[in-house]
């Protein structure tokens, strides 16, 4: 069984996003690792950019597959999580702390409201 935790938003496409003020931390969920297998890269080109809901952000690369990062609300990519250039097995050890992949700031927060809460990610997967 997957980890969810209660407190973060999902998006269908197994990214996750916590809020913190102004600002979020974006990655993605315990699920989407486990799927993937063992995470070997994570590329993040958008830092500085300001892209919208859904768009792409950067890509995951697994033994098997690369996949896109979608954003899950609109922002400015403010910070890569620069250890992952390092440690990309952080993602599968630790989703939801150390293996998060970028920091946002939220544009509109009312976007936040379309996002999954834990009980409908869990029905999603």
């Amino acid at each position: 069984m997957a980890n969810i935790p209660a407190n973060l938003r999902y998006t269908k496409e197994h990214e996750w996003i916590r809020v913190e003020g102004n600002e979020a931390y974006v990655g993605i969920t315990d699920y989407a690792q486990s799927e993937l297998g063992e995470i070997v890269f994570v590329d993040v080109t958008s830092v500085g950019d300001t892209l919208g809901q859904g768009e792409v952000f950067g890509t995951v690369e697994a033994v098997k597959t690369v996949s896109d990062l979608n954003m899950p609300v609109s922002g400015e990519v403010l910070e890569f999580n620069e250890s992952l250039n390092d440690a990309p097995e952080k993602v599968n050890s630790d989703p939801y702390g150390e293996g998060w992949m970028i920091k946002i700031t939220v544009n509109n927060p009312a976007e936040l409201d379309s996002l999954l809460d834990a009980a409908g990610y869990e029905a999603v997967i």
